[in-house]
């Protein structure tokens, strides 16, 4: 690495210093929403998980990491975000099961990914383009997308995944309308849980689980909380972030 390229990135630990990732040091930068993500895949031993959209690759190696023999398949539009992203998974001794394609996630599936995969996961982005208009390009394209835009990363998830197959996301509580919208069609049953960062306090994220092949049940869940009274984070996710752990789903379907 130069001196220049050491510049633009910074190295941070994930789960508790079980992984390092490279990141760029401005823009779009990973944080507690790509671990969340990978702790609310409820993906096993022996799968194969696909994630859309992965940047530096964070998700799909917390994912990764937390479930041994899991094959995961990552797709990444921007050519410096795969790189950086390919380098994290060889760092951190991943590469053996994680690998970075580029490719689009709006766009039709690079050959062999079509209903090859029992999970899809990704954090699209969820901003409203008008919201995101001064930034930079790469930042603007991380964060910001129309609900034609959803509808494409939705139906790229649904042409990944297997029959019965699991769509585990993060979204914006306010734009909740625009998701659901686009999984009616390609997928039944759906789970939603909001994330509201204090109690009392209205949630700003959503998971959600969304299965192909399932009657159209939907599934409304209380919120899981993110930060306790005293503590930073409450200890259910202290211990997704920490520690490793799958994120406390309630009960509803598996």
């Amino acid at each position: 690495m130069t001196l220049g390229a050491a510049n633009t990135l910074t190295d941070d630990a994930f789960l508790g210093g079980r992984l390092q990732i490279l990141q760029p040091r401005q823009g779009f930068r990973a944080g507690i929403e790509a671990v969340l993500l990978a702790a609310a895949t409820p993906a096993m031993p022996g799968e194969r998980a696909l994630e859309l959209g992965t940047g530096v690759g964070t998700a799909a190696l917390c994912l990764a990491r937390r479930v041994t023999g899991l094959s995961v398949t990552a797709v990444e539009r921007d050519s410096w975000l795969a790189h950086l992203a390919r380098r994290n998974a060889a760092r951190n001794t991943l590469d053996d099961r994680v690998r970075i394609i580029e490719a689009d996630a709006t766009a039709p599936l690079p050959d062999g990914l079509a209903g090859a995969y029992d999970h899809v996961f990704a954090n699209p982005p969820f901003n409203d383009p008008r919201s995101t208009q001064a930034l930079n390009p790469r930042r603007a394209g991380s964060l910001a997308a129309g609900d034609g835009a959803i509808g494409a990363w939705i139906a790229t998830a649904a042409a990944a995944l297997k029959e019965g197959g699991c769509l585990t996301m993060i979204f914006r509580a306010d734009r909740l309308d625009a998701l659901e919208a686009a999984l009616n069609g390609p997928f039944g049953a759906c789970e939603i849980v909001p994330l509201p960062p204090h109690a009392g306090r209205p949630a700003k994220r959503v998971l959600i689980r969304a299965r192909t092949g399932k009657a159209g049940a939907r599934f409304a869940h209380e919120g899981v909380v993110l930060h306790g009274a005293t503590e930073k984070y409450a200890p259910a996710i202290e211990a997704v972030l920490r520690h490793g752990a799958g994120f406390p789903w309630p009960p509803a379907f598996s």
